[in-house]
């Protein structure tokens, strides 16, 4: 911990640098995640699905059930020089939106529906809703708490 001349105090955690094990253990935990419920949602979507006949139809679900763990991955990579606060919420959306989507899209692989493709449409409708509704309201609070850390 630092003090400077006014009496202010601030930590590594703070200033935005990473604070040790914690934060990259669940960095780790949740690219592996992400990695994981790409590929098991692909696979639970196209056991679902193995019976249709438009191989159109399959890719356009793969691409849209991938793309928020795509978004994911980018938003990963481009949040190295965020806030401590907003990776940590980016880290904890990534395993929530991977956990729920696996549990979701399972759910329609033992529970089978008349109209399956509905989850397949609206669980990455929702996991784009939680990602850019969560991680930039994370930013807008780290960013003021940074500023009223500044003034003080």
């Amino acid at each position: 911990m630092s003090t400077s001349g006014s009496g202010e105090s601030t930590s590594k955690a703070s200033r935005g640098r990473p604070d040790g094990g914690s934060l990259r253990l669940l960095h780790a935990v949740a690219l592996i995640a992400v990695m994981a419920g790409a590929l098991g949602s692909v696979g639970l979507m196209l056991w679902v699905g193995h019976r249709n006949p438009s191989r159109v139809l399959l890719v356009l679900f793969v691409i849209w059930d991938l793309s928020p763990f795509i978004a994911l991955v980018l938003a990963d990579i481009l949040s190295k020089r965020w806030s401590v606060l907003t990776r940590a919420t980016l880290y904890g959306v990534m395993l929530i939106l991977t956990l729920g989507s696996l549990a979701l899209y399972g759910d329609v692989v033992i529970r089978p529906r008349s109209q399956p493709a509905f989850m397949f449409l609206v669980v990455p409708l929702g996991s784009w809703l939680l990602m850019t509704i969560v991680v930039p309201i994370a930013a807008l609070i780290s960013a003021r708490l940074s500023r009223r850390g500044a003034g003080a």
